[in-house]
């Protein structure tokens, strides 16, 4: 596996600061995520098998640090599918999987789709990891995207996501953050089942777990629910 150069990391930082600086709003964040964000979004997933390979989404990769730990994490029949509504960030991943080499080896069985989540038909997923920055979202457009994709997991699959450390704080600068923060927290709270703070995260972060129940009679792999305490994601 090969670790990517000071300049490349350097380039996709700028890269992610100038979409910032022109989208703040939905970019969400200054930088990519971090290594150790990136390996909580990533913790729940496990490689599939011939006989029955798993379904990966990630919606907002940017330009691709999470992609990167998901990618480590799938088996040799395994399916991702990437949702990406910024258009640099579109064509820097493009380039990634057909010149990095950790998604090259996926690229053969990887999707990438060009617009926003809600406008996209989703199929069945066993994980998604999404970074969408939620609070930044008007509320009914929250309460839209964590209904669609909660309704695309199969049964036992796992949706995870992360806000920042200190949002009740952007909430005072900015009302509509608690209104969306509210609406959050009413539609996830069935699911949750974990939630760990990444304090060495730039800025550090809370990341939460979801879970679609599995039926009874369903063979579906799922791990048992994770015995971490749930945190706001306020």
């Amino acid at each position: 596996m090969t670790i990517p150069t000071a300049p490349a990391a350097l380039a996709e930082a700028m890269a992610f600061l100038l979409q910032f600086a022109r989208t703040a709003r939905t970019t969400g964040s200054l930088v990519p995520s971090g290594a150790a964000l990136s390996r909580a979004l990533t913790r729940h997933i496990r490689p599939g098998s011939a006989h029955r390979p798993r379904a990966v989404l990630e919606v907002g990769p940017g330009t691709g640090a999470v992609t990167r730990h998901l990618a480590q994490r799938l088996g040799p029949y395994d399916t991702l599918e990437l949702v990406e509504a910024n258009g640099p960030f579109v064509d820097h991943l493009a380039s990634a999987l057909r010149h990095d080499t950790r998604l090259a080896a996926i690229a053969h069985r990887t999707r990438l789709h060009h617009g926003f989540v809600q406008d996209q038909r989703l199929g069945d997923y066993d994980n998604i990891v999404c970074g969408l920055p939620f609070a930044n979202l008007p509320p009914a457009q929250v309460k839209a995207i964590v209904g669609q994709l909660l309704s695309s997991l199969r049964p036992g699959g796992r949706l995870s996501f992360f806000s920042y450390v200190g949002g009740r704080a952007g909430q005072l600068l900015d009302p509509g953050q608690a209104r969306s923060r509210h609406v959050l927290r009413e539609a996830i709270a069935p699911h949750v089942v974990g939630s760990e703070i990444v304090l060495s995260n730039l800025p550090p972060a809370y990341v939460h777990h979801l879970l679609v129940p599995a039926r009874a009679d369903c063979d579906c792999g799922a791990t048992a629910p994770s015995s971490r305490t749930p945190a706001s994601p306020a």
